[in-house]
């Protein structure tokens, strides 16, 4: 549950000025091609990633990064006030405490007494540790339902990192290399994980041309070879030979290596070990998993995403002492779980004091958790469950014939027909009572049992496995295989993806793993078209229904009955139009600051050399003076802080550190044409360990040395600004990405509502033809043939005349839809045929978009780009533009942070525009939430009596 409070804090920074993502999150919303599960895990991700530093568990909540609670609402004794109110922890373990189911029942009242009342006894930094296995690096675990697109959002996860890598290529908090842990349980899994990363689009998620460039970057290795590599004098094991190959390993970006987990968790066999303990064959097969382990963790900046996590428990110690080994060797960026079932079969305990634990069911690194009950509907067939009390054959005979009742002509739009999994337990039940059964009904229905069933085992001595069953399983979900019926034996529990899959029968106990009842049901729930109103059949007995609806409510917090319902509300379709040319809406014209440098070269020569031995490049780092006194003042010493020995670095990429800061400017063979000097610079700045590893020696400026060897590689030169006002033409709608429709679960931030869009539309095709029934027109034909004055019919939005250049509008914030709503429509009423308005806040759909900058001295800065919220304007009689006021509408929490660019825009912005179309073409009026809303409809209606004289 410790996610709940992840994603408060979340929601806070979204809306907060600090967040630095949002353009990029609506970017992906108005792409449509990430499901909402998806999106929300990348916003928690990039928030982990930005805002936290990309730093472990423990220590964030240690630090308090997601306390919010208010004491002043809490009843504390005064000792427990006064820790809880200094020691972040303690405070973050009671906000914990205090969490709430759906019911609004509190989680862990026992937790919060003993923190009230014994908080002096409790090591918090301890205790938090422990609730997250004690590691120290960045484990964090995203669950999602199956058919959420898990595989999908690691290649987006891997694209987000690559994408922010290379804007900041030294951030820690970003990985370079991927390490893909398929499950290790399920065999055939690492193809289908490659094949879903491969296929992933990036422009769904990042803009192009950016998009395309990093797809290139990618470098997939699947690590599954079996034998060593023939004459290589390099590794024994293939596997690792194929990192290998991507030499130098130091420069290595973009690797994405795909792997089973069991590859990289053997036991380590070390040189001082006894060896004769093991025979030939397991002691091969270790030095080998030793070898890959090994060349992994010289990978650099190196993520680690391990898919169904809960397959990796069994090696789960192992696994983490592997990565903990990793972290000590190089830059290692964290380890990602990805799992649907985050949960234990055992409930594990944290001591917190002698009396009490705290004990946990839950995987408790979760960061991020989607219920099972919001894909339905959603992302997922609505299930209908059905149980019975009966024998195995009258179970499957009830539940194939309901089947074929329902689904019998179902083909899906892709060609793909419906299809039932029935689950054997033994090849001997499938082949004697459960396949004779199945054929006499499909028989009984028209079909042709030879075409219409599949038997799917690994055979034995009786029953050899079905020739051509494999190839006929993995063409399931194609339009050309006609099969309607599959019976399985130890097989398609999960990890098996077949979307046409559209109802299971479990017909008794042993069919599938107990602790596996959830996920083999849901195996028909993955949705086929997406949008649709698709539904699955689930037939158990007795057994299996309790165990789906004893697993239903440890894991999902609901009861079969609510499963069964599936009343989850579907996304909304969000239909959005253009009326650009209804409205006539001309572009802006407008005059923009341009800003322009030119270099100026003032020596013929670079004279490397002489810049490279020049001692003046040893810049020292700044040093800080401590003054120590006693409390009356009295001056004890002096002296200076020590700082600590920096990060690894090898030499090698200290050279590509220096290449990749000049923005490529620079080449590797540039640089190694003063090797020798270059060396001498290196190891004087670094500082050798016992192991003879350099790292940064923080007495030197290091950045500022790494710059002053990128200017020795050029002549000296100088700059001359340039400045210019230049005439510019936007629109207020690139047409071109105002997608349609839309999917969303909340539809609050669009306005008007879908029904007065559609009135809308209907209004501006032919208002008549759309709004009256054929009898009322064909009345009014009849009264204009007789003479009889005819009424107009009253027009339900008359807005529609002076706003809404694109239907719905989105916005952002709530002050935006207020003041829209409830200021600008009635003042638009009053002034009728004079006055138009149209949001140009949607920073995705409009060109008119203002560059702004800070004058320092006698030059401009450029500190971005500004758009603005509404534009309110008035018009000459040819139609087109002749004054604007632009509105800007903010939360008090932003203010600080554009307060620059709306001191250019309502100084210079406005000034240099005005003087060049020689009259008062531009006002800019500022709306702060500070205000009242009755404040800031009264500023507004001055403004317009103003600026337009009416």
């Amino acid at each position: 549950m410790f996610y709940k409070l992840i994603k408060k804090k979340c929601d806070e920074w979204m809306d907060s000025a600090d967040c630095t993502i949002r353009e990029l999150i609506q970017y992906i919303y108005v792409q449509n091609k990430m499901r909402d599960a998806q999106v929300e895990a990348i916003k928690i991700y990039l928030f982990l990633k930005i805002a936290c530093g990309n730093r472990p568990l423990w220590q964030l909540f240690t630090e308090g990064r997601f306390n919010s609670l208010d004491f002043n609402t809490i009843e504390l004794t005064v000792e427990a006030r006064n820790i809880l109110s200094t020691n972040k922890a303690a405070a973050a373990l009671l906000e914990y405490s205090l969490l709430t189911d759906k019911n609004g029942n509190q989680l862990a009242p026992e937790l919060e007494k003993v923190i009230k009342s014994q908080s002096e006894h409790i090591n918090y930094e301890d205790v938090f540790k422990k609730i997250f296995y004690e590691v120290n690096y960045t484990d964090y675990l995203f669950s999602l339902p199956m058919g959420a697109g898990k595989t999908y959002l690691m290649a987006a996860f891997i694209y987000l990192d690559l994408y922010f890598a290379l804007n900041e290529p030294d951030n820690p908090a970003f990985a370079h290399n991927f390490m893909v842990l398929a499950p290790s349980g399920l065999k055939s899994s690492i193809i289908p994980s490659l094949k879903h990363i491969q296929e992933f689009d990036p422009t769904w998620i990042i803009p192009e041309p950016t998009a395309s460039n990093l797809k290139r970057m990618i470098k997939f290795e699947i690590l599954d070879e079996q034998k060593s590599a023939k004459k290589s004098n390099l590794v024994r094991n293939p596997n690792a030979q194929k990192i290998n190959n991507h030499q130098p390993l130091e420069d290595l970006m973009g690797l994405v290596a795909i792997t089973n987990a069991e590859k990289v968790i053997l036991d380590r066999v070390d040189k001082d070990e006894d060896t004769n303990i093991f025979d030939k064959e397991e002691l091969a097969k270790i030095r080998i998993a030793n070898e890959l382990r090994d060349i992994i963790g010289r990978i650099p900046h190196l993520a680690v995403f391990i898919d169904e996590v809960h397959h990796a428990a069994d090696g789960e110690i192992k696994l983490r002492q592997v990565v903990e080994d990793w972290t000590k060797k190089h830059s290692f960026c964290g380890v990602l779980g990805f799992s649907g079932t985050p949960y234990l079969e055992k409930a594990e305990s944290v001591k917190l004091t002698d009396s009490f634990l705290i004990k946990n069911t839950d995987l408790s690194n979760v960061v991020y958790y989607y219920p099972l009950i919001k894909g339905v509907g959603n992302f997922l067939k609505v299930p209908e469950v059905k149980y019975a009390d009966n024998d195995m054959e009258t179970i499957v005979k009830n539940g194939v014939k309901e089947f074929l009742d329902k689904y019998r002509n179902t083909v899906y739009a892709n060609g793909t027909c419906a299809k039932l999994a029935i689950y054997c337990g033994k090849i001997e039940t499938l082949e004697e009572l459960i396949y004779p059964l199945v054929t006499r009904i499909v028989s009984e229905y028209g079909l042709n049992p030879t075409e219409a069933i599949l038997k799917y085992h690994g055979g034995n001595k009786t029953y050899p496995q079905p020739e051509g069953s494999g190839t006929e399983f993995d063409s399931l979900d194609t339009d050309f295989s006609k099969i309607r019926i599959v019976l399985l034996v130890q097989i398609g529990k999960e990890g098996w993806d077949c979307k046409s899959l559209t109802g299971v029968i479990l017909p008794q106990k042993g069919v599938c793993p107990t602790n596996m009842v959830l996920q083999t049901s849901c195996r028909c729930l993955r949705q086929v078209v997406k949008n649709t109103d698709e539904t699955a059949l689930i037939w158990l007995n007795k057994f299996n229904a309790d165990t789906l609806n004893k697993q239903l409510k440890q894991q999902q917090n609901i009861s079969l009955q609510e499963f069964n319902q599936g009343k989850h509300q579907k996304n909304i379709q969000i239909e959005r139009f253009s009326r650009m040319d209804k409205l006539k809406v001309p572009p802006i014209d407008f005059f923009q600051l341009k800003v322009s440098y030119q270099t100026l070269t003032t020596e013929e020569h670079p004279h490397t050399t002489e810049k490279l031995t020049d001692e003046n490049i040893f810049v020292e780092a700044d040093t800080t003076l401590i003054h120590k006194q006693d409390l009356e003042g009295k001056v004890l010493g002096h002296y200076l802080a020590e700082t600590e020995t920096g990060e690894y670095i090898s030499f090698r990429q200290w050279l590509y550190l220096i290449v990749k800061e000049s923005f490529h400017t620079l080449t590797l063979e540039s640089l190694k044409k003063y090797e020798d000097i270059l060396k001498n610079i290196f190891e004087r700045i670094t500082v050798k360990d016992e192991m003879s590893n350099s790292r940064y020696d923080n007495h030197y400026d290091q950045d500022n040395i790494r710059s002053l060897i990128r200017k020795a590689f050029v002549p000296k030169r100088d700059f001359s600004v340039k400045e210019e006002i230049v005439p510019c033409k936007a629109s207020l709608l690139q047409i071109e990405r105002l997608v349609s429709p839309i999917s969303v679960q909340d539809d609050k931030p669009f306005f008007p509502s879908q029904d007065i869009v559609k009135t809308i539309v209907d209004w501006d095709a032919n208002a008549l033809n759309k709004v009256l029934s054929p009898e009322e027109l064909a009345l009014i034909e009849k009264m204009k043939k007789m003479g009889y004055p005819v009424p107009e019919p009253t027009d339900p939005h008359p807005e529609r005349k002076q706003t809404y250049h694109y239907l719905p509008y989105r916005f952002d914030s709530g002050l935006e839809r207020e003041f829209f709503k409830d200021s600008v429509l009635p003042i638009l009423g009053e002034y009728k045929s004079k006055l138009e308005i149209y949001f140009n806040g949607d920073d995705t759909l409009t060109n008119f978009k203002i560059d702004c900058y800070k004058q320092v001295n006698k030059e401009w800065i450029y500190i971005g780009k500004y758009v603005p919220d509404f534009l309110l304007l008035n018009r000459k009689d040819d139609g087109t533009i002749q004054q604007i006021i632009i509105i800007e509408t903010k939360g008090e929490g932003f203010a600080a942070k554009f307060a620059d660019r709306r001191q250019f825009m309502e100084t210079e912005f406005i000034r240099k525009n005005n003087e060049r179309f020689g009259y008062e073409r531009f006002r800019f009026l500022y709306l702060e939430d500070t205000l009242t809303k009755e404040e800031r409809e009264k500023k507004t209606i001055k403004a317009i009596k103003e600026f337009f004289n009416i």
